[in-house]
């Protein structure tokens, strides 16, 4: 087996946990070699292994998206639900195939009028204000309108971005093999909207009026700056994300010890 591995920020302590994963793979014969953001992966490449948080996984998963190589997170950071794999589960789990393949759906995303502007996200493509004055967001779903966001931005996100950037604007957990994408707006001044879910097929445009002569646009962790009336359409991708899942993980196990979802805190000492 041929493993790439990226490394995000290093996290106190994790180092020696790190190096005793890689000296375990190595000792049963893997290759590994380093990568770099931007770098293409070496031929016969079987695996890439993102090493920190969620945050590392996703400048990891722009690496693979359209090579077909999964992803195993390997979690240094707090949360992780990408990422979600202690170094101590890692080797064991991956030498003895004692894991299963996912493919997580992805964003595409393009600015009308702009060449190059295409983009793809594997948890969400947000609009965001770039200064004082609110964003009015006109939104349509396979060119049927819907009455217009009056927020600090709007996010479009997939099942596995449901606990990310739209879980902390109000947005609903969602399993991550749904077929879904979320719409959550992001501090809404019309109160009386709410995130809205719709099939993983629909197409959907986004305009953004400001008084700013400019808006945020990102995707997943990266961003970048458009004009005032921008329109940004948006759709899943062609091609899926591959990522490893260890057998022993479960993502409901996940929330209930990551989120404490259901914990009683009248309770808690």
């Amino acid at each position: 087996m041929k493993v790439a591995v990226y490394t995000g920020k290093e996290e106190p302590g994790g180092g020696e946990r790190v190096s005793g994963l890689l000296a375990r793979l190595k000792a049963a014969g893997v290759i590994l070699y380093d990568v770099k953001a931007g770098q293409t992966l070496e031929e016969g490449t079987d695996m890439l292994m993102s090493v920190g948080g969620d945050g590392t996984f996703l400048t990891a998963s722009m690496l693979v998206a359209q090579s077909g190589v999964p992803v195993v997170g390997v979690n240094l950071g707090r949360l992780g639900f990408l990422s979600e794999n202690r170094p101590e589960d890692v080797a064991d789990a991956l030498l003895a195939g004692d894991y299963t393949l996912e493919n997580r759906s992805l964003l595409e995303a393009y600015v009308e009028g702009y060449e190059g502007s295409e983009v793809h996200a594997l948890n969400e493509i947000t609009v965001h204000r770039n200064g004082a004055a609110m964003l009015a967001v006109e939104v349509t779903i396979d060119g049927i309108a819907l009455p217009a966001y009056w927020a600090d931005g709007l996010i479009v996100s997939t099942s596995s971005g449901s606990t990310a950037y739209s879980l902390s604007a109000g947005g609903p957990i969602v399993l991550p093999d749904s077929k879904v994408l979320i719409i959550t707006p992001i501090s809404p001044h019309n109160l009386n909207v709410r995130p809205l879910v719709v099939p993983d097929g629909a197409s959907i445009s986004l305009k953004v009026s400001s008084r700013d002569a400019d808006v945020i646009f990102t995707a997943d962790n990266r961003s970048g700056i458009v004009p005032d009336g921008a329109v940004v359409n948006i759709s899943l991708a062609q091609f899926s994300l591959k990522r490893v899942r260890l057998n022993k993980s479960d993502f409901i196990n996940a929330l209930t010890e990551k989120l404490y979802w259901g914990e009683d805190v009248r309770n808690i000492k």
